[in-house]
Order: C-alpha cells, then structure tokens, then sequence
C-alpha cells in the first residue's frame, strides 16, 4: 500500500513503488486512479515548482474556501523539511504539527487536503519543490501563518537565526490571529 496515515485526519504520506536497474529508476510520481482506489478524489489543475538554498522557509500558507487546496508535496532535488498545520477550526487535531523529510532520494510525498497551512526549510545545499494543486491559485484567498509561532513551536530543523524568509511572510500572524474559514 503506498499510502500512510498520519496523526492528522486526510494528510497522508504517499510513497510511491520505485522500479531500480543498472540504468537507474522509473516510477509514477502520481496516477489518477492508484489515488481514487483509496477513496482520494482529487482533480490536480495546477503544477508549481520552486528552487531554493539552504535555510530558506517557504511558509505557513493556504487559500480560503471556496478556493481552498489539497496540495501533492514532493522533492525533486535535494532535501526539505515539510510542515503541514491543521488549520480546521472543528477538527480534534486543530493547531497540531506535523512534518516529513522530503528527499529526492527517499521520492515520499505528502498529500496535504483542504485545511491544512503548509510550508517547508530547505535543509540541503539547494532543493527544487513541486506541488499538484487541486485548484488555482486565487490572490484573494490567501492566507498564512507565521512561521515562526511559538505555540505552534516548529522545528525548522535549522540553526538559531539562520532562516532565510520572505519579507511578506515575515508579517503573517500567528494561528489564533489568522484568518480562515475551515
């Protein structure tokens, strides 16, 4: 079974069946229906792909409702650190962590539903991200989540002040200042 529960109802880590040779590897990185024979009904409309060096955090971020994402997190090259936050008012796992290593070596993937801030540190030299959304990215609906809130208490898994983070993310509030409609 590629897919793996986690303490948090919906986010899964999916693992893929890599196929290794002397020439090296093949495997599919996502199929439509593997995804639906597990009850995951999921229509991916967009690809984003970032590059990054070490230290940087890229995070706490979602879209609102009705414009929310489920996002399909993997690394292509190098290795991340990938944070999801419930962020579901209802849900008993409301403002719990959790996070993954992310490695092109290792091809996991963390499937991360509608809900759910999400961010990630760059912890190699330099890592290229990419994500499946399952809508468009819509301006108005953003939203976020410092990254470094101290109830949320992350572990970067970076040294002490060596966080490289955007300035507009450096001015996101904290989870109970946030604004979400989950």
């Amino acid at each position: 079974m590629p897919f793996t529960t986690t303490p948090l109802e919906g986010l899964l880590i999916f693992e893929p069946r890599v196929f290794e040779d002397s020439r090296g590897y093949f495997f599919e990185a996502y199929n439509k229906s593997q995804f639906e024979a597990e009850g995951l009904q999921y229509n991916f409309v967009q690809d984003n792909q970032s590059f990054s060096g070490y230290g940087v955090v890229r995070g706490l971020h979602y879209q609102q409702n009705p414009h929310a994402q489920c996002k399909l997190v993997r690394a292509l090259a190098g290795r991340i650190l990938d944070v999801a936050v419930d962020i579901r008012k209802n849900s008993p796992t409301y403002g719990q962590v959790f996070s993954i290593e992310l490695t092109a070596g290792n091809k996991k993937q963390l499937l991360i539903p509608a809900g759910f801030a999400h961010g990630f540190s760059v912890l190699s030299e330099t890592a290229v991200v990419m994500y499946k959304c399952d809508a468009l990215y819509n301006k108005e609906s953003e939203g976020g989540i410092i990254y470094n809130d101290p109830e949320l208490a992350i572990d970067w898994q970076l040294p002490e002040g060596t966080a490289i983070v955007s300035d507009k993310d450096l001015v996101l509030p904290t989870l109970k200042a946030c604004n979400n409609n989950f």
